[in-house]
């Protein structure tokens, strides 16, 4: 039976007491707030380990920082951490460091929500409605609302049964059904393995700025001359609201064809320890992934790391994930990101 804690130890022999299952990331908050927020990577007894590494009983920690001030936590870290205070911590971080992008994220979650729970309301209506929403779970606004569900303070799956009850009582006429009718609409498959609703024959593009790929959620833009622009709906180019945005009639519903077989390229950001051979490990990594490379940059720092930018062909958000979490378990890998995400 495994034990219910752990001992480990900084380089400098400092004991850290950590629960069974407790992974680097919990050694680095236990450390101090400011060493887990910076890391982006760890080695233990000397050798990189992936982020997820399970610390064990005797072993010397080491925890990699970086003093980029775009570096910070994951949300993926959120699901590997072990201990409230590494997880409380995290959550901290982001309501402090990234407020606008948790106000966007959890407008997009709510809107989801409502959406597949037919829950249809004015823009007046919705106004009030999430702002009473708000103040039952304590909130001074409803940006503060959104910004809760953004870090993960508060979860909108768990307030969905109780915002439905109330939603039928005060806005669903009582022994009415509700009938939700779904007009037809064309549907055209572009090259792209995409699917624009209500247009015909349209050249569809899609877009450099976020590189959406297969699996992500998507909205199309027409633009003048150049047919349908595909974004990714967190795409700092789409407005938080479409219907309150200037060009409202602009923005469509978009969707990936489920039969997809395409190939797309995207970039990925891979900072590395600066060794003899890393570029050759990464290349055979993909090469026998059978993941075809179409461009690298390389730049060096006088840290002894090195920052590779690099663009590959992949066919979907499943694939590039797989692709990543191969090559984070290359020797020297500190973080594998996908650009512009």
């Amino acid at each position: 039976m495994a034990p219910e804690e752990v001992f480990v130890f900084t380089p400098k022999g400092d004991v850290i007491n950590l629960p069974s299952g407790a992974t680097v990331i919990d050694f680095a908050y236990a450390i101090h707030s400011a060493v887990g927020n910076r890391m982006v990577g760890a080695k233990v007894d000397g050798r990189i380990v992936p982020i997820d590494y399970r610390v064990k009983n005797g072993e010397i920690i080491e925890v990699l920082t970086s003093q980029q001030q775009s570096k910070g936590p994951s949300k993926d870290w959120l699901k590997i951490v072990k201990t409230s205070e590494a997880r409380n911590k995290i959550r901290s971080w982001f309501k402090k460091e990234r407020r606008e992008e948790n106000i966007i994220e959890g407008k997009i979650d709510v809107d989801r929500e409502f959406k597949r729970n037919y829950i249809r309301l004015s823009d007046e209506e919705h106004q009030d409605f999430v702002k009473k929403i708000a103040e039952r779970q304590h909130c001074n606004s409803i940006d503060d609302f959104y910004a809760a569900i953004g870090y993960g303070g508060i979860s909108i799956n768990r307030l969905m049964p109780r915002i439905k009850d109330d939603y039928s009582k005060a806005y669903k006429p009582a022994g009415v059904q509700e009938v939700v009718i779904t007009p037809e609409k064309k549907a055209q498959r572009s090259s792209e393995g995409v699917i624009v609703e209500g247009i015909d024959n349209c050249l569809v593009k899609l877009s450099k700025c976020c590189n959406p790929l297969p699996g992500d959620e998507i909205i199309g833009f027409i633009t003048r001359g150049h047919g349908v622009s595909i974004h990714k709906r967190d795409c700092s180019n789409v407005p938080k609201s479409v219907l309150t945005s200037s060009e409202p009639d602009r923005w469509l519903n978009a969707s990936w064809d489920k039969n997809v077989r395409e190939e797309f390229k995207s970039t990925l950001l891979i900072s590395c320890l600066n060794r003899v051979g890393m570029l050759a490990d990464i290349s055979g990594q993909l090469a026998g992934m059978h993941v075809m490379i179409n461009d690298v940059n390389t730049r060096h720092s006088k840290d002894g790391r090195s920052a590779f930018t690099m663009t590959i062909t992949v066919n979907g958000v499943e694939h590039m994930k797989s692709v990543i979490a191969k090559l984070e378990k290359i020797k020297g890998v500190l973080s594998v990101e996908r650009a512009g995400v």
